[in-house]
């Protein structure tokens, strides 16, 4: 039977706490990591708080829509919850689709779907009969 003896060496780093100690400076430096330090853990337009596992409900929302714009104070960014994120990003789709206008003045939907188009024909069919 071989005993196989492992060579500890102190003054070298283990590859494995240098990868840990490597990942969490990367997060550190995202933006996502720089708000959560910086903001407390609330949805700032529902008024939700978030701790523990909950925190990943929340997302940095961009207050200028330029993801590109991360200034380290964070004066662009707000923690929203993911339901108020998604809400936020809604509104602009609903506001492009009001700010569409036909020849007539009219708003027209972009669906084909009409389901009430016949409505009024088949109703005067019942009444006829």
């Amino acid at each position: 039977m071989s005993s196989k003896k492992t060579n500890f060496e102190p003054d070298r780093p283990d590859p494995v706490m240098a990868e840990v100690r490597h990942d969490r400076e990367r997060r550190e430096k995202t933006y996502r990591e720089r708000a959560l330090k910086i903001f407390p853990w609330i949805c700032a337009l529902c008024g939700r708080e978030f701790s523990g596992k909950r925190v990943r409900e929340l997302t940095v929302h961009h207050k200028d829509h330029n993801h590109d714009y991360n200034p380290p104070d964070g004066s662009n960014w707000e923690l929203l919850c993911i339901y108020c994120h998604d809400n936020e990003h809604s509104r602009g789709q609903v506001a492009e689709w009001y700010d569409e206008t036909t020849p007539a003045g009219r708003q027209e939907p972009s669906s084909d779907n009409r389901p009430f188009a016949n409505l009024k024909d088949l109703l005067a069919d019942k009444k006829n009969s």
